[in-house]
């Protein structure tokens, strides 16, 4: 039955809808995107194991971190064995971390969770992220950024599925949120197992010289670049444009988590008056920037361009920090829409990145670099936060007090960002080189 997941048994027939791929992808990103609702784990967690908010907060870190190198170190397995054993292997480990975790809950024991949601749904997080992203590229050619930014839409957008249902499974599976934690993990898992398993049943890779209806044959298309049409992994890694990118993801993302990790406090610091209850509402409508940001930009970018679209993500991004900084204290409504548009930003720049990487390594290996390049986001998933908080507890240990509290972070922010928009100018398209002494791979070579 395992013959089933590989790849030669999931190439589509002649006349496959793929407009079917999208949902498949769905089904996985919307189920890792939980991780974005992790925090609502964080006091029944901590209240079961009697400790503090920082042990707990390790296990997102551990997660994120994981994300970073399973997609680094597994994109060149998941090109080789598809989209389908992808997402199966996926569900998989975001499952069994989940029932892993759920021990840990039930024997007092920290350390599984670590293991279980951290380690082992790290992997299926990093190894779900990327499985989908190179073969939506190849059935979209004509719009990568459409078809990417709808299957990352997903992973922005899971956390609204997540937050209520955790929420609500924890208060009516136990006398307390606390005692809820071990039957809402296994409902969890039980539920993530069905929608992965169905997206990866019903994902298929285009087949050989498939194109889209209505795009000229191969014989009167313009011959392409060789270059372009499929830089290795190896090659891509060892070019100036790989590590430009990776700068514009790590300054991106590291920007993002800096307004996501203190949305609740921050809002409550500038704003006195606004309530805990309004904060939660200020951070789910962050999440909704967040997730429809994915598909708005990355579909626009289709349209004026990546390098552009990255220019508007940092360029634009860092006045509005500066208008945080500047006039985010004269209005909540002022506050909450600056703040949004950045997280649409945020989002965004997930979404456009494989798009971006087609554009300059070609689609037959895109999969496996964004994989690599995820390590920018794994290292911004602890640079951000260890970043906002080291500064947030200086400045209120030196006597700051209210939106005084940020000023130096936002600063920071800002400097990050405009890193972030020198790198992405100074990206130049690939050129072919000479081919290797064998003569039988081409190196690409910046412009």
């Amino acid at each position: 039955m395992l013959t089933f997941l590989d790849r030669e048994r999931s190439v589509a027939p002649h006349g496959f809808n793929r407009w079917l791929i999208p949902p498949a992808a769905l089904a996985v990103h919307l189920s890792i995107g939980q991780v974005y609702a992790f925090s609502v784990f964080n006091n029944p967690l901590a209240e079961r194991f009697g400790t503090q908010q920082t042990p707990i907060a390790v296990i997102f870190s551990i997660s994120i971190v994981m994300l970073g190198l399973s997609a680094a170190f597994g994109g060149k397995w998941v090109e080789r064995n598809g989209p389908r054993k992808a997402m199966f292997v996926s569900g998989l480990c975001w499952v069994s971390g989940f029932l892993v975790s759920a021990v840990g809950v039930a024997t007092g024991q920290l350390w599984l969770v670590y293991l279980g949601y951290g380690f082992i749904g790290g992997i299926g997080l990093g190894i779900g992220y990327i499985s989908p992203v190179s073969t939506l590229i190849k059935w979209f050619p004509d719009r990568p950024g459409l078809a990417t930014g709808m299957a990352i839409m997903g992973f922005g957008g899971g956390a609204l599925i997540a937050s209520p249902l955790s929420d609500a499974l924890m208060n009516a599976l136990g006398a307390s949120p606390s005692e809820a934690i071990v039957p809402t993990f296994l409902v969890l898992a039980g539920a993530y197992l069905v929608a992965m398993m169905l997206g990866a049943a019903t994902v298929r890779v285009p087949p050989p010289g498939w194109t889209p209806q209505g795009t000229p044959a191969d014989a009167d298309r313009p011959k392409k670049d060789p270059a372009t049409e499929g830089v290795s992994v190896e090659d891509a890694f060892r070019t100036r444009q790989f590590w430009l990118c990776w700068i514009v993801l790590f300054c991106n993302v590291t920007a993002g988590i800096g307004i996501l990790q203190q949305a609740a406090p921050m809002i409550q610091d500038y704003f006195p008056a606004v309530t805990a209850a309004a904060a939660a509402g200020f951070v789910g409508v962050l999440s909704l920037c967040n997730m429809g940001g994915r598909f708005i930009w990355s579909s626009t970018s289709d349209i004026i361009g990546r390098k552009p679209t990255y220019i508007m993500y940092l360029g634009v991004g860092a006045v509005l920090y500066l208008l945080v900084l500047t006039f985010g204290t004269s209005s909540v409504v002022l506050f909450v829409a600056l703040t949004g548009i950045i997280l649409t930003f945020y989002g965004g720049g997930f979404a456009t990145v494989p798009a971006y990487l087609k554009d300059l390594f070609g689609s037959r290996n895109v999969g496996a670099i964004h994989g690599r390049l995820l390590t920018a986001w794994s290292a911004a998933g602890v640079a951000g936060p260890l970043i906002v908080s080291a500064i947030a507890d200086h400045q209120k240990d030196a006597g700051y007090e209210g939106a005084d509290v940020y000023t130096l972070s936002l600063q920071v922010m800002i400097g990050v960002m405009v890193v972030g928009f020198i790198a992405n100018m100074l990206i130049r398209p690939m050129a072919e080189r000479a081919k290797n002494t064998r003569g039988d791979t081409r190196v690409a070579t910046e412009v």
